[in-house]
């Protein structure tokens, strides 16, 4: 599946203004437990209309820190964040990241 992966401030704040609202996951690409996430994350991507987006955070670091602030949601890695215009509206990390309860937060 094409992941729409995020790398800069600019590209972030650019679905800031066009989407009132999407998801980003946070993910390792050294972890076990951040490829199960991202697993079902795709699983729930293919699944839903809601744009999903994935920042790797050994490639983006600024990014996910700037997230972490910005929001105020303290940093995890995997973490997934749903904004609804321009805000967290919720985040979730680790094993809590499953297809079903992504859906639950759509439908």
């Amino acid at each position: 599946m094409n992941q729409q992966v995020l790398h800069t401030e600019d590209e972030f704040n650019n679905l800031l203004k066009t989407h009132e609202e999407f998801f980003v996951l946070k993910h390792s690409l050294t972890c076990p437990i951040s490829a199960g996430a991202k697993n079902e994350y795709e699983k729930f991507q293919s699944s839903t209309s809601v744009p999903c987006y994935i920042l790797h955070v050994q490639e983006a670091r600024q990014l996910s820190n700037n997230i972490a602030k910005e929001f105020q949601v303290r940093h995890e890695s995997p973490q997934v964040l749903l904004f609804k215009n321009g805000h967290v509206v919720w985040n979730d990390s680790h094993g809590s990241i499953t297809q079903s309860r992504l859906k639950t937060l759509v439908e």
